[in-house]
């Protein structure tokens, strides 16, 4: 029985770094080396029993890793604004720049080696002793260039416990993959065209056109992030794994703390565990949870990329999220909306409206290019011409694109209550269950967008 667990891993591992390798083989070694050395480090801090040797490890893991993110992902960034900042008085500096393309998914999977680390140092998990496993865990192909950030309280003993196949649970993964690729090649791909076309050539339109855009972006980053995320649940379950879940409905939130709670859960839940509650969290005075707020979030922005868009995307949404946390109010909706009704009432309605309306304003700058594009941007949207009929060349195109966005949202409305909509269809029968997979099927075929690269493989 081992030996067939360990041959299923081997397997596994190799499958992963093949996948990874098809990108550009070179940075595979750099996965190599940084799985490498969280796993020997973690197993040095389990082995000592001096404090001062298991804090050099765990900060000789942590400066490693964060360093090689620093160098590929941030350094240009720290470098140009430093320039920058040194010409502002007057000073000439000419940095050398890093001319290399990002390793795709390098914020993920050093994400996964530093709660390992972390985990071990805290004792909530013991050091994994077989490399094999250790590295299935950090480069599972189906999370590993897009997430779920995965823990590995969660991951680990599923990767050394015995698997086999469960046709209840492939049919389950398969219903889910088919729902992240109509979110993906039908909503997200559809979706970015037009809001390409209307972000880049923000200055010729008016106000509602504006508004359409954003929408839009709304709506693909949506599709486009929560569908991969479907399509490596549904994956992984093919071959017997649970993955972490990464959304539950974001936009039916009543308050953006909940939309916290729903969108990107995973890196949500890592620097709540990693970063907030270890500052404090909110068991502090005001001052400090308005401080532990504004960092978390602004990682959070910076996380995503190394531009002052995303720095700004955290900082409005610490803004809407503080009167939340300081009314002490941030926990009001835990459950989903309407949870034993098929309509939600007045209130619910309202919230959710005024909520989504933020979220889409924060997308602004989370699409924009840069700063002076954002402000323009948001500067259109509010100007006097929102009130005319949209101008976007092509409105039929624009109107399919709203249609299948609605139904979508009727689609995810109805299976709201469960983790992903199509997985209601296991109560159907046969017959009915057949004819929504031919449906979902043809649909994907005919109303397919332009094929767009996901948007979180840049991260």
């Amino acid at each position: 029985m081992q030996r067939r667990l360990r041959a299923q891993n081997i397997l596994l591992l190799v499958a992963s770094y093949f996948f990874y390798a098809c990108w550009d083989w070179r940075f595979l070694f750099l996965l190599l080396f940084s799985t490498a050395l969280d796993y020997f480090a973690g197993l040095q801090i389990a082995r000592s029993g001096q404090k001062g040797s298991r804090t050099f490890w765990l900060w000789l893991s942590i400066g490693i890793n964060l360093g090689f993110l620093g160098v590929f992902k941030y350094y240009n960034f720290f470098a140009e604004n430093m320039m920058a900042l040194l010409q502002s008085f007057g000073l000439r500096s000419n940095p050398t720049l890093i001319k290399v393309i990002l390793p795709v998914g390098i914020s993920f999977y050093t994400f996964h080696g530093l709660s390992y680390i972390i985990d071990i140092y805290q004792k909530r998990i013991n050091a994994e002793k077989s490399f094999v496993d250790y590295a299935v865990f950090v480069s599972f192909f189906p999370l590993l260039v897009a997430g779920p950030i995965e823990r590995a309280t969660h991951l680990l003993p599923q990767i050394k416990r015995k698997r086999t196949f469960d046709y209840a649970t492939a049919a389950d993964g398969c219903r889910q993959i088919l729902w992240g690729l109509f979110k993906k090649i039908v909503i997200a791909d559809n979706c970015a065209e037009l809001a390409n076309e209307i972000f880049n050539y923000s200055s010729a339109y008016n106000g509602s056109t504006l508004w359409l855009g954003a929408l839009f972006f709304t709506f693909q980053i949506y599709g486009d992030f929560s569908g991969y995320s479907d399509i490596a649940l549904g994956t992984a379950k093919l071959f017997g794994i649970d993955l972490l879940r990464n959304f539950a409905y974001p936009y039916f939130s009543r308050d953006i703390a909940e939309f916290w709670r729903r969108w990107h859960i995973s890196l949500s839940s890592w620097f709540r565990d990693y970063v907030y509650i270890p500052l404090g969290g909110s068991k502090v005075p005001a001052w400090k949870r308005i401080r532990n707020t504004f960092i978390i979030f602004l990682l959070s922005g910076f996380w995503h990329g190394a531009q002052w868009t995303f720095i700004a995307w955290g900082a409005l949404n610490a803004l809407y999220f503080l009167p939340l946390l300081l009314a002490k109010r941030n926990r009001s909706n835990m459950e989903i909306v309407a949870a034993d009704r098929r309509l939600p009432n007045l209130k619910e309605i309202l919230s959710i409206g005024i909520t989504f309306t933020l979220t889409v304003i924060a997308w602004v700058f989370f699409r924009a290019d840069n700063m002076t594009k954002a402000w323009a941007y948001l500067k259109g949207m509010c100007s006097p011409s929102v009130l005319q009929l949209p101008d976007l060349p092509g409105l039929g195109r624009a109107a399919t694109a709203l249609l299948l966005i609605m139904i979508m949202v009727l689609i995810e409305w109805n299976g709201r209550r469960h983790t992903f909509p199509l997985a209601g269809l296991k109560k159907r029968s046969y017959v009915f269950q057949y004819f929504i997979y031919i449906l979902f099927i043809l649909t994907i075929f005919l109303w397919a967008g332009t094929p767009q690269q996901f948007i979180y493989f840049q991260f």
